[in-house]
């Protein structure tokens, strides 16, 4: 695999170069950095953990797939986490359920372009680049392990509003207990809560990786 690696110094200025070439640019960084990234694919590492990786369909803000497979990637270190935050549910009869995990740099910057400009809050502004860009984030919930129901949430996924916040009062008392529980066993291994959506975690190691624009097809 060829392509670039970026530094999160260097990164801002490499988005406006690339946004004033041709829009037919393809940047894929090398597969292995300087860091020695190497990303996992989730359900290769504890098959029981479930996807609903709405991103590779229609129901989903941008109202089209953005993503050509329904997979999810970490990176090592925040995949094992995220298994451990995963089998610590299964003694209730419960696990994970995984929204998105490592996002193309290119699908940061297809968001940030369809969003509404006042919820662009809750979308990463890509000439910083996200943290799911780093394969450091994963957007998550949690649901029952024989049946893979969802527990009910505050809100919905991607609900762009105050109800996503992990902090909200709102709500029934078994929304914000599951939503509770979620961040108690994310925050249990490493994981940081975002505070404007409830399902969204940063792995604490976030800063040693770099963005990534490496399309799933080619992991």
């Amino acid at each position: 695999m060829i392509g670039l690696r970026y530094s999160f110094q260097s990164y801002a200025l490499e988005v406006l170069i690339i946004r004033k070439a041709t829009t037919s640019y393809r940047y894929i960084p090398k597969g292995q950095t300087d860091h020695g990234e190497a990303l996992i694919e989730l359900t290769k590492l504890d098959p029981s953990i479930r996807l609903d990786i709405r991103y590779a369909r229609s129901d989903n803000f941008v109202g089209r797939p953005v993503y050509g497979e329904p997979r999810a990637f970490l990176q090592q270190v925040a995949a094992e986490a995220l298994v451990r935050a995963h089998r610590a549910l299964k003694p209730r009869g419960l696990g994970l359920v995984i929204y998105d995990g490592y996002r193309p740099w290119s699908v940061t910057d297809l968001f940030w372009r369809v969003v509404a400009e006042d919820q662009k809050g809750y979308v990463a502004d890509p000439a910083v680049g996200s943290k799911h860009n780093r394969g450091c984030a994963v957007d998550l919930s949690i649901c029952e392990l024989k049946t893979g129901r969802q527990l009910p949430m505050p809100s919905d996924y991607d609900e762009f509003n105050d109800k996503a916040w992990p902090d909200y009062k709102g709500g029934t008392d078994e929304e914000r207990a599951n939503r509770d529980l979620l961040r108690a066993v994310m925050e249990a291994e490493g994981f940081i809560a975002n505070p404007r959506e409830w399902w969204h975690f940063d792995h604490r190691d976030w800063e040693q990786y770099d963005v990534l624009d490496v399309p799933f097809s080619e992991i």
